[in-house]
């Protein structure tokens, strides 16, 4: 990847990654983990610089995730897994470290990375999703894909 594509592709993640935790997280604090206003926003915030300083390896952990699914596996849901499992083992330890040092209590930290994490089925794919329609936005060209035939060609 040149160095424009780089920078391209580094802004995109860190917008998609702000935008779509500060939204989800909120709504899962509140909502699910029964967190106040103020907690959750103190969250948010605290969330954003973290998000910021996480997006770009985060996609790129992503990214090999994919590329080692599809050279596994040939559903057409290998890529929709790929960001359930990604999404999960990367984010909850960091979703945790943020509500610890914002104050939520151990069960409010439970409830809500438990929450996160079966919810990460959905946020997941739907994070991926978004971060693809960002890299578009921001011409952010798509990672090599691992098509059929070059499955067939690699386990042969």
């Amino acid at each position: 990847m040149k160095g424009a594509s780089r920078v391209r592709s580094v802004v995109a993640d860190m917008f998609a990654m702000v935008v779509f935790c500060f939204v989800t997280g909120m709504m899962i604090e509140i909502f699910v983990s029964g967190m106040t206003f103020e907690q959750s926003l103190a969250s948010r915030l605290l969330s954003i610089p973290v998000n910021i300083l996480i997006a770009w390896p985060y996609g790129v952990f992503r990214d090999s995730v994919i590329k080692f699914a599809q050279r596994h596996l040939t559903s057409r849901l290998t890529k929709r897994v790929a960001d359930f499992f990604a999404y999960v083992t990367f984010q909850s330890p960091v979703y945790a470290a943020i509500l610890l040092t914002v104050g939520a209590d151990p069960s409010q930290i439970l409830t809500a990375v438990a929450s996160n994490a079966l919810l990460s089925g959905v946020l997941g794919m739907f994070y991926g999703v978004f971060l693809e329609r960002c890299r578009r936005l921001f011409r952010v060209p798509a990672p090599m894909q691992v098509d059929a035939s070059m499955n067939a060609q690699m386990n042969a």
